[in-house]
């Protein structure tokens, strides 16, 4: 079986033809280029609101949002700009610019009234209930050609494809990162906005090694090649542990205090109070749309992990809205992550490593670095969400106490039953002892936010 990946990158001359979220073996989830920075010259109106849209600009003046006055200004200078898309549908690249700043339009368009309330410390109250056609058209336009849904995504739009580097010469590195769009201060790199997004990108750098060490253990495993199989779990723990350090940075580039800043403008439609009946898209369909919002679920590392290693989630309604989730990221990496699971339940990854003592314990160390994952994501929704407010529900609608516990829990079960199945790994020791730790806290944890805050 041949996964639906790139071993090599186009020419330049090829990338307009292909999908920039084409999986491959050098960029992993991350676009297979650059994303534009600028939008072609008939999409200047769209340039000039979104430069002018920030809480605070580029320049550091105060911005539409932040004197309340984005919706009026929007309706009074953007015209509606469909017929301009025809002359760049053969541009991937460019249909996904236009997504990603026609989705910024449209969530800040919805959300302004919104941010108002919570300036002035009241609660969200009501979003606008109507998206304006001249952007509903074109963000839905461009949305089905580029593959995504007419709302702002992760990898689209605010994350993945919302990323620029300060110094062309210079790689990827963090300090050489900068954000193209913004809601609060994001075009200022040392702003908790622009750490909340960067570090994003700065783990999904690493996604290409997660990539390569999957199929290898999947090859390895079709061939019982134990060595080989070994080894790419040992690559995958590596790599994993790349990514959990440039987690853990996020305290320091994002603070927790700030975070609910710019979340207001993140927020989706779907199991959202403030779209009680959805959002009607004018010229598109006048019955009421609804949408998951921005979120760090929508990105496919860890659903990768989950695939490859055969995790195995409740059937519960949790797991049903990660089952949803998954309609929210780029065509290319479900299809990716949809045969890495098929194809490690065919040669049975989890079986072949619990059949011999030293893959059991590399496959348990590979579990454990999901366990990490995990777990620090819920630390962050303790201290930037659960702390901070009382909405109930999270930026893609699951509800906020309950959704993540629910995975780390099955990661949690599945170590345990690992280390049954070989009467426990002595080497192992602390890290299990930290497992029955952890999951005793995370069920106290859950029974005091959910009856603290009636969620």
């Amino acid at each position: 079986m041949v996964p639906p990946i790139l071993t090599s990158l186009p020419g330049p001359d090829q990338l307009p033809t292909i999908s920039p979220f084409t999986v491959s073996l050098s960029r992993g989830f991350l676009p297979l280029s650059d994303p534009p920075i600028t939008l072609p010259a008939p999409f200047s109106p769209v340039s000039s609101l979104l430069e002018r849209m920030p809480i605070r600009t580029a320049g550091g003046e105060p911005g539409l949002l932040a004197t309340f006055t984005f919706g009026e200004t929007l309706l009074k200078e953007l015209p509606d700009l469909t017929e301009a898309v025809e002359e760049y549908t053969s541009d991937a690249n460019i249909m996904c610019a236009l997504y990603r700043d026609y989705s910024f339009l449209a969530s800040a368009y919805l959300l302004e009234p919104c941010h108002e309330r919570f300036v002035k410390g009241e609660g969200y109250g009501l979003g606008r209930q109507r998206l304006p056609a001249c952007v509903a058209r074109v963000l839905a336009k461009v949305a089905e050609i580029s593959g995504f849904k007419p709302f702002m995504e992760y990898a689209g739009s605010y994350a993945l494809f919302n990323y620029r580097r300060e110094d062309l010469e210079l790689g990827m590195e963090y300090s050489n990162l900068r954000l193209i769009r913004a809601f609060e201060h994001g075009l200022d790199p040392a702003s908790s906005e622009a750490g909340f997004v960067l570090v994003h990108v700065d783990m999904v750098k690493h996604s290409g090694q997660l990539v390569e060490a999957a199929i290898k253990i999947l090859d390895a495993c079709a061939s019982s090649d134990r060595r080989a199989y070994d080894e790419g779990l040992e690559s995958l723990v590596q790599t994993m542990k790349q990514v959990n350090m440039v987690m853990e940075g996020m305290w320091r580039k994002s603070k927790p205090g700030e975070y609910n800043n710019f979340r207001t403008f993140i927020f989706g439609i779907t199991k959202q109070s403030m779209f009680p009946h959805g959002v009607v898209y004018e010229g598109v369909s006048e019955e009421s749309l609804s949408f998951r919002g921005e979120s760090g679920a929508n990105d496919s590392m860890i659903p990768l992990c989950d695939n490859l290693l055969e995790i195995h989630m409740p059937d519960t309604p949790l797991t049903d809205i990660l089952k949803d989730f998954r309609s929210y990221r780029p065509g290319n990496h479900r299809e990716f992550l949809e045969w890495v699971g098929a194809r490690a339940r065919e040669v049975g990854i989890s079986e072949y490593a619990l059949k011999n003592r030293a893959s059991a314990v590399f496959y348990l160390h590979a579990l454990n670095q999901i366990r990490d994952f995990r777990w620090r994501h819920w630390c962050f929704t303790r201290a930037y969400v659960l702390g901070k407010t009382k909405h109930p529900t999270a930026t893609g609608g699951s509800p906020i106490v309950l959704w993540l516990p629910n995975q780390l829990l099955s990661v949690y079960d599945q170590m345990l039953e690992v280390d049954r199945c070989w009467g426990g790994f002595p080497e192992c020791k602390a890290i299990m002892d930290l497992v029955k730790t952890q999951r005793a806290t995370l069920t106290k944890e859950v029974e005091k936010y959910g009856s603290e805050n009636g969620r």
